[in-house]
């Protein structure tokens, strides 16, 4: 898609498909948060047969819709993305280095007390006091993002990291709809192993963000999926995340959905020193590759949002990732308008994040009026700085 190109109705379509995939992932991490650590017995046993079915309190405040890190990361993706746009004009483009820089400053709100005035490049993003909270962040993005070295797919951060946290926060590689797919995955994976270096955490990244691309671009989930089979085969060690999206795929037709099927697809093998089962606990950490083939099965099965969401959380694995790739699926797949309403009431930081959306929106279709070599809006680059 080339910008000069957008009309009304593309442009339209286009932010109801960036709203609904952001959202959609909020309300999937909010909406599988409490069930974190629980297996499916422990699941149904605090929330009856059906499991949780509606966004719980959380036990730290009592808030329903209470998000976690993997939707504060979320929002750094995006908001990465568009300074890499931005400082385009300075001929600077390698929108690793600026994704990078995003993710510091992500890390900077774990540890600060509250947004620093003194951070000139920080932009509006940075300022925003709710983010300033640790909600569960995983140990790899803590110590991916303590500096400022920027790894390479050679030499990864963490290259035994194989969970599904730098999968829940690279939906937004997939919005960039003007790109080729080779290209997204490329991002991706080089972005998410700045935390997640094992081969199975960033190419299920690498998924999720060439399958949202083409949910994007209009295609159906089986077509992009099917798509994505195709471009990760070239890839070294991508056999657990092929086999993952195979097994989505192929339970489909296994009689009707529920959670016993959605249990099913986590099958991962127990790390040396896993601890026992306990009822609260599941026997076998899941990894990246577990979540994604729930969030692409459950995407597949739901005759709305919110029961896909249902499906995606309500087992032992990782409910969080699960649902938060699930509803960036169905978001990108359906638009803001199929999202549940009552849901959307409750979500923390629902205004940063349309707001976020909006402006994402704006710099991917009207850009050159932003910003260019010649002129640029002070107001845009106040919240975006070029740095």
């Amino acid at each position: 898609m080339v910008t000069g190109l957008w009309g009304r109705i593309e442009q339209q379509d286009f932010r109801s498909r960036i709203r609904g995939t952001l959202l959609g992932a909020a309300l999937g991490d909010a909406l599988g948060a409490p069930l974190a650590g629980l297996s499916l017995d422990a699941i149904r046993a605090a929330h009856g047969p059906d499991g949780l079915t509606a966004p719980a309190p959380a036990v730290a405040d009592g808030r329903r819709g209470r998000v976690t890190a993997a939707t504060q990361l979320t929002l750094f993706t995006v908001d990465g993305l568009i300074r890499a746009h931005v400082r385009r004009d300075t001929g600077a483009w390698h929108p690793p280095t600026d994704v990078h820089r995003a993710y510091r400053r992500w890390a900077a709100t774990q540890h600060d007390w509250g947004p620093d005035e003194r951070r000139k490049d920080n932009g509006w993003l940075a300022q925003e006091e709710w983010l300033y909270a640790r909600r569960d962040p995983d140990r790899a993005c803590l110590t991916g993002f303590g500096d400022d070295v920027l790894a390479t797919l050679d030499r990864p951060k963490n290259p035994a990291a194989r969970g599904a946290a730098a999968a829940a926060r690279s939906a937004p590689f997939g919005l960039l709809v003007g790109w080729e797919p080779a290209l997204v995955l490329q991002l991706t994976v080089e972005c998410a192993a700045q935390s997640h270096g094992h081969p199975t955490a960033h190419l299920s990244a690498g998924a999720l963000a060439v399958i949202v691309h083409g949910l994007t671009r209009g295609d159906s989930l089986d077509a992009a999926v099917q798509r994505t089979l195709g471009l990760l085969g070239a890839r070294p060690g991508h056999q657990p995340v092929t086999d993952a999206l195979q097994r989505a795929m192929s339970a489909v037709t296994r009689g009707a959905p529920g959670p016993d099927t959605v249990e099913a697809l986590t099958p991962g093998k127990a790390a040396p020193d896993a601890t026992p089962a306990t009822p609260a606990t599941p026997a076998t950490p899941p990894d990246a590759s577990d979540a994604l083939a729930v969030a692409v099965y459950c995407a597949l099965v739901a005759e709305d949002v919110a029961h896909g969401l249902r499906l995606a959380v309500n087992h032992g694995g990782d409910s969080v990732a699960a649902g938060a790739l699930c509803g960036a699926l169905l978001g990108a797949l359906h638009g803001e308008t199929a999202l549940p309403p009552a849901w959307l009431a409750e979500l923390e930081g629902r205004a940063t994040l349309l707001e976020l959306c909006d402006d994402f929106a704006l710099e991917m279709t009207q850009g050159p009026t932003l910003h260019s070599p010649t002129a640029a809006s002070p107001g845009w680059l106040a919240r975006y700085p070029r740095g």
